[in-house]
């Protein structure tokens, strides 16, 4: 059996590793456009603001360990231009040594990720203007920090908030423009206004409702201008939304969303015969709203990809989906999300209620207790729980995971009061604080 996997990180990777744990034997080829394999992207931010020492340290396993531990064939430098699902061959360049390639597989995965949206603004392969989403991207930004004094972000999402945090803890005067009305669009305005307040109180320049239509300069960036102004700056940093990479799919046959989000079933599979595909390259089934949806993530990703290394085999495993579940830490506030927002169950015409309240993430009467400010949403007609979204200091992680637990069983609100939830002063109250909230809402 010959296997060939498209990507060496994430998804490919755990492929590639669930494969060879069941059969040292196999026969696996890799094959990666850029030179590093099997890394943390979600830390970068962390290397750019010197969390995390080195780029070095957020890989997890060398191209060398594939090759000499494991057995795996792992190329790099071989970018992937067309598949031939017919003859079961893939085919493209050899980029360092200018040369072509093809070759055999019996079962494929495409596991390609995802690549940062960059729109076609004017000037937007300037000097000085930067994405983040690999290793090379992100030693091209500490390079040329040196240079930069303010810094400007285009987009307010995760990757736009990490990155200002960042920036902002090593010395630069950093600004945002959004062209929304609020920042983390996944949530809802209501909440985010905890997030832009948080901004603010550490210096961050926010623009909102503005969208960005240019950008100038000589040679380096210089000038950022949008539908209402302009803005000075020495560095900008693109983080305005990634998309599928899979324009090489086009006359393949294989489905994709209108995102080009490759659409697969509950075994990984597409709809070609022997083609596999996981990760952020993949939709991503979502069980509350019982549909294919796109939510890239780095734990989706190792999941997809190890059951789809797990069913390339032969064997028959699902991915169960995914409830939408994320956090983020930005300065003093850690930032969760699951479920789903007013916003998607409006679109969605689902009835609902939401609740909001405040509590402390441990004993009301413990030292050093911090706030969180908690917004549940439920069905209307039978309090099921369809998201929970809370910003807060410490204790949000733990909430964020017990309501993502209680979303994928589809619990009702009220059943939180019988989880057996851990309790102790300096950890807790007696009651949980979503207990306390079930509670509140069971006598309403």
């Amino acid at each position: 059996m010959e296997y060939v996997i498209i990507g060496g990180d994430a998804a490919g990777m755990s492929a590639a590793m669930e494969i060879i744990r069941k059969d040292p034997t196999a026969k696996i080829t890799t094959l990666e456009k850029g030179d590093i394999y099997s890394y943390g992207q979600c830390g970068l931010p962390y290397v750019v603001g010197k969390h995390v020492p080195s780029s070095t340290d957020v890989i997890a396993r060398s191209v060398e360990m594939f090759r000499s531990k494991y057995g795996i064939n792992a190329k790099t430098g071989y970018e992937v231009t067309n598949i031939d699902v017919v003859n079961k061959k893939v085919s493209g360049n050899i980029l360092q040594e200018g040369d072509t390639f093809e070759l055999q597989y019996d079962r494929l995965l495409i596991a390609t990720g995802a690549s940062p949206v960059i729109p076609d603004w004017d000037g937007s392969r300037l000097t000085g203007i930067h994405t983040i989403k690999t290793i090379p991207n992100t030693e091209a930004i500490i390079a040329d920090l040196e240079h930069a004094h303010q810094v400007t972000i285009i987009g307010g999402g995760y990757i736009g908030l990490e990155m200002a945090e960042n920036f902002a803890i090593l010395g630069k005067k950093v600004r945002i423009i959004q062209r929304g009305d609020q920042l983390a669009g996944i949530f809802d305005k209501d909440m985010a206004t905890l997030i832009y307040k948080e901004a603010a109180n550490h210096h961050i320049e926010v623009i909102l409702n503005e969208e960005v239509i240019s950008i100038s300069g000589e040679e380096r960036v210089e000038e950022v201008l949008t539908n209402k102004g302009s803005y000075q700056t020495d560095l900008v940093l693109i983080a305005v939304g990634v998309k599928p990479t899979t324009e090489f799919l086009k006359n393949t046959g294989i489905s994709t969303l209108p995102n080009g989000a490759i659409i697969v079933n509950a075994h990984l599979e597409t709809n070609v015969e022997g083609v596999y595909a996981a990760g952020d390259c993949a939709t991503h089934f979502h069980r509350i709203k019982q549909k294919d949806d796109y939510i890239p993530l780095g734990t989706t990703a190792n999941k997809q990809g190890r059951l789809a290394g797990f069913n390339m085999m032969g064997n028959v495993e699902e991915f169960k989906g995914i409830v939408g579940t994320s956090i983020m830490k930005f300065f003093d506030l850690t930032i969760g999300k699951t479920g789903l927002s007013e916003k998607e169950l409006n679109q969605l015409g689902i009835q609902y209620e939401t609740h909001m309240q405040q509590a402390t993430d441990i004993a009301g009467y413990f030292p050093d207790k911090e706030l969180m400010h908690i917004k549940l949403l439920y069905r209307r007609d039978n309090q099921l729980l369809l998201g929970g979204q809370i910003i807060g200091g410490k204790g949000v992680d733990k909430r964020i995971d017990v309501l993502a637990t209680a979303l994928f069983h589809q619990m009702a609100v009220t059943d939180l009061l019988d989880l057996d939830l851990a309790y102790s002063p300096p950890y807790n109250g007696v009651w949980d604080p979503l207990q306390q909230l079930a509670k509140r809402m069971g006598r309403k």
